[in-house]
């Protein structure tokens, strides 16, 4: 009852509504296009390789997370949700002119911007919901947000690859930007009158003392360092899952190349399964122990993508959804919990990329290890580690909590 009734709150709440709310619009434009652009560059060149580095190109730019998540604590954060939506709107449009290999490249350049785009806007969003939505809430919020998010990937893929046999890639690009113009509409009607930290922000120091004042709050918390560094591990892993994707449908299944849209969105629904459970099950358990469960479960999905029946494909896609997340929702709502709002904005952007700029270095590699490597032994190699982490960050967690028992015996 307590969980529902939480759940209840974080919807009724306006701020916390319309988020979500704007998430599920730009989501499901984004979930389009991330698949369709593989599929695209597939059906333009032929190769696995460049398909699987759309991907990559959406993911690059977490690396510049810390000098991009800065930008959240100096606007008005509300501002920038609008903006940004706007702006990556205006940048979807030209896509339009991708109708061969040769104008290949312009999609790649798109992705890389879409990408810096959502790296400021989840940060904007992630300090505004922190300051607005009670502490106790955050943890039901950031799993409805996955739900949100995640859940596009039950009908956008299929939504993108439909659209894109029947009218081809540009379709695609042109529904991405229309959600994204919505979503502005959205978050310019958030009840929120002014949302910027720059205020409370500490004295100037030199620039990159600034950016790296993210980097320090995550070494120096001993709650912080040991979940954002499993969630990097995780997501390295995910990375290699991501990139051979496609080779996986096509060596191991058969399957022609829309058939990832399939995968994709049982996958989302696993994802979509535990963002409805993650506020209730984070009030039981210990974050480190949640976080763990999750990674094996992820672990044992993609180590199930050495065998070929359709049964276990979809079995395997439905673990990877409902695992990876749990890392992800379980450090990010103790930095929202553990972080002050002025440095919130970067500290989050930091995290984030911390725990995605290994899914970005992987997904280039395994871009170019799917061509010289059986994909079966890049996924049993990634299932085993994917164990491991997970059993490492389990006793981490109990020694943690033998020597908090331990002065009281």
């Amino acid at each position: 009852m307590g969980g529902g009734s939480a759940v209840v709150r974080v919807l009724r709440d306006r701020t916390a509504g319309r988020c979500l709310a704007g998430v599920v619009v730009s989501g499901f434009g984004t979930s389009a296009l991330w698949l369709t652009a593989g599929i695209w560059v597939k059906s333009l060149t032929g190769s696995n390789s460049l398909a699987a580095l759309t991907v990559f190109a959406m993911w690059a730019p977490v690396l510049a997370g810390p000098a991009l998540g800065a930008l959240a604590d100096r606007m008005d954060r509300k501002v920038l949700l609008v903006r940004g939506n706007l702006v990556t709107a205006f940048l979807l449009v030209p896509l339009v002119l991708v109708d061969s290999g040769r104008t290949a490249w312009l999609l790649f350049a798109v992705l890389v911007l879409h990408g810096a785009s959502g790296v400021v806007l989840d940060a904007a969003e992630s300090a505004l919901v922190a300051g607005t939505v009670p502490a106790s809430l955050l943890a039901d919020f950031n799993g409805l947000r996955m739900t949100a998010n995640e859940g596009m990937k039950l009908v956008a893929p299929l939504a993108g690859a439909g659209l894109y046999v029947r009218f081809g890639g540009p379709s695609v690009a042109l529904l991405a930007a229309v959600t994204c113009a919505l979503a502005a509409l959205v978050f310019a009607r958030l009840p929120v009158r002014r949302s910027p930290a720059t205020a409370d922000l500490p004295p100037a120091g030199s620039r990159r003392d600034e950016l790296a004042a993210g980097l320090r709050r995550i070494r120096a918390s001993a709650v912080l360092r040991p979940l954002v560094t499993a969630g990097a591990a995780t997501m390295l892993l995910a990375g290699v899952n991501g990139a051979v994707t496609f080779a996986y449908v096509d060596e191991v299944l058969g399957r022609a190349p829309a058939y990832a849209g399939v995968l994709y969105a049982v996958q989302g629904a696993g994802s979509v399964a535990v963002g409805l459970l993650a506020g209730p099950l984070l009030r039981r358990l210990p974050e480190r122990l949640f976080a763990a469960g999750g990674i094996a479960v992820f672990a044992l999905g993609v180590g199930a993508r050495t065998v070929s029946p359709d049964t276990v494909a979809l079995a395997a896609s439905a673990a990877i959804g409902f695992g990876l997340p749990c890392v992800l929702v379980a450090a990010m709502t103790a930095v929202q919990r553990e972080t002050p709002d002025a440095v919130l904005g970067r500290t989050a952007a930091t995290a984030g990329s911390l725990m995605t700029a290994p899914n970005a270095v992987t997904l280039a590699l395994g871009a170019g290890l799917v061509a010289v490597v059986d994909v079966r032994v890049l996924t049993a190699a990634a299932g085993v580690a994917g164990v491991l982490a997970a059993v490492v960050l389990a006793a981490g967690a109990r020694r943690r909590r033998d020597a908090t028992a331990s002065p009281r015996a």
